[in-house]
């Protein structure tokens, strides 16, 4: 029941040593969800600084953001990328994906570079689903995410213990319905997350760096949103986007952030909360709509 979070470590790999490292060297999460979803441009919003690319997108839309991460590197890494056009890095996260393309492509020819460049190129989530379940959702994929995935898979033994759990008990099956629910909604052709996620390239043509926000500055915070959430004046905030917060602290730390945030979001403002889980009854929320095809709950919140 602790109200602990293993985010705090700034570690996301069993092997790292204890400095704190970049866990995340490009945000996997669509900001059209909070775009459609808050206020009005102008609302005082709050988000998690991560890489910084929601923090540049709400920023650029005329949202007064503040973006707070108890990770020093990454919040580092963020402003560098807000404040100076700083280049993408790679991060823990995406040294895994990489692991985890360079093996599909060695045994699996239909991910190889050129063939899934092909497949995203597609424009037409008709004709994309067709060729993922011909072609990609293949035996070969099920077995390597089987054995990459599962509880006694190697991404399990890669990670810290503190995030084992946080991973559906069948992750390989999830992550394929997951995707297999995006290709089929979103044309891959204009998906930057899909392009980064299946290719670790970006969409032609995208920036490589947040665009220079359009209002004021990106207010950078240091620290845990929990306990800034408490901290904060009563409905300070019109809206919040909170993303892997719940992954990984017990229900403890969910029930003390869910007073938080009804006390620092004003009556009638908006939280977006993202979960790699897998949805409980209450069902997946608006995962569907979030482009990086790998959400398991996104659920938007009026206060």
């Amino acid at each position: 029941m602790s109200t602990a979070t293993p985010w705090t470590e700034g570690r996301l790999l069993s092997l790292q040593t204890r400095r704190p490292r970049v866990l995340f060297g490009r945000m996997y999460e669509d900001p059209a969800v909070e775009l459609g979803a808050f206020p009005a441009p102008g609302a005082r919003v709050l988000c998690i600084a991560s890489a910084g690319d929601t923090a540049a997108a709400l920023a650029a839309a005329g949202y007064e953001v503040t973006a707070i991460d108890l990770n020093p590197a990454q919040l580092s890494y963020a402003r560098g990328r807000l404040t100076s056009g700083a280049p993408a890095a790679t991060g823990s996260a995406e040294h895994l994906l990489a692991a985890g393309r360079v093996a599909a492509a060695a045994v699996l020819p239909a991910w190889r570079p050129a063939a899934l460049e092909r497949f995203l190129r597609l424009d037409d989530p008709a004709a994309q689903a067709r060729h993922w379940r011909h072609r990609l959702d293949g035996p070969g994929l099920r077995l390597l995410l089987a054995a990459a995935l599962r509880p006694a898979g190697t991404l399990a033994a890669a990670v810290r213990p503190a995030f084992r759990d946080v991973l559906p008990h069948r992750f390989d099956t999830a992550l394929r319905a997951r995707l297999a629910r995006g290709v089929a909604r979103h044309p891959n052709a204009g998906n930057p997350y899909a392009w980064r996620l299946l290719l670790g390239r970006e969409l032609p043509g995208s920036p490589a760096t947040p665009a220079e926000p359009a209002a004021a500055p990106v207010r950078l915070l240091a620290g845990d949103v929990l306990d800034h959430l408490e901290r904060s004046p009563a409905g300070h905030y019109d809206a919040v986007t909170l993303s892997n917060v719940l992954d990984g602290p017990g229900p403890a730390f969910a029930r003390r952030l869910r007073a938080a945030v009804q006390h620092a979001v004003r009556p009638g403002g908006t939280a977006v909360l993202r979960s790699i889980r897998e949805p409980g009854p209450a069902g997946p929320g608006a995962a569907a709509e979030d482009r990086s095809l790998l959400w398991g709950v996104i659920r938007v919140l009026r206060l």
